[in-house]
């Protein structure tokens, strides 16, 4: 629901929207720093203090882009540098994951109400519908209207990419697709 926000991150959240409001192009929030989403142990204790804080701020900052009109033009990208493994480590946590993982993504030309992959049985690896970072990154720079090929920057002296000459488009994700 519209303006409805828990503290600290909640007041992040409707800053993001204000400037968005404003005409920003570009914010970025983060949740959790110095938290424990890099739980190594007590896993479900940590996660659900921060899913808790984070759940309630994160909807209504969609739904204040949405009733705003927003929303469309918006791209909103939730996600973090890992997944977690499905074994326990410490007897109650959980090992850093890069083979599997989730994301998400709203607004700003993305066909909503999908999931995209799946991980094994266990949940450790990508099996179906894999996306590398890369794809990840041509896709959202494609939905900000950069074609990927075509971003160059200089690094230490030399011409790089952000997709390091790899990536492509998902088209799955795009609602003009």
């Amino acid at each position: 629901m519209p303006g409805t926000y828990i503290q600290p991150f909640g007041k992040n959240c409707l800053l993001a929207r204000r400037l968005v409001d404003r005409g920003v192009r570009f914010v970025q929030l983060y949740h959790g720093a110095g938290s424990k989403w890099d739980s190594h142990s007590a896993i479900e204790k940590n996660h659900s203090k921060l899913c808790e804080s984070s759940d309630k701020p994160v909807a209504g900052l969609l739904a204040d882009l949405k009733q705003r009109g927003l929303l469309d033009s918006t791209l909103v990208v939730w996600g973090g540098e890992f997944g977690r493994t499905p074994m326990s480590e410490k007897g109650d946590g959980r090992d850093h994951n890069a083979y599997g993982f989730t994301m998400w993504m709203a607004g700003g030309g993305i066909k909503g109400g999908q999931a995209i992959g799946s991980t094994d049985e266990i949940g450790l690896r990508a099996v179906e519908d894999r996306l590398h970072v890369h794809d990840l990154h041509a896709t959202i720079l494609h939905m900000l209207g950069v074609d990927h090929w075509k971003l160059v920057y200089a690094h230490q002296g030399r011409p790089e990419r952000a997709t390091q000459n790899e990536g492509k488009v998902c088209k799955k994700l795009l609602l003009d697709a």
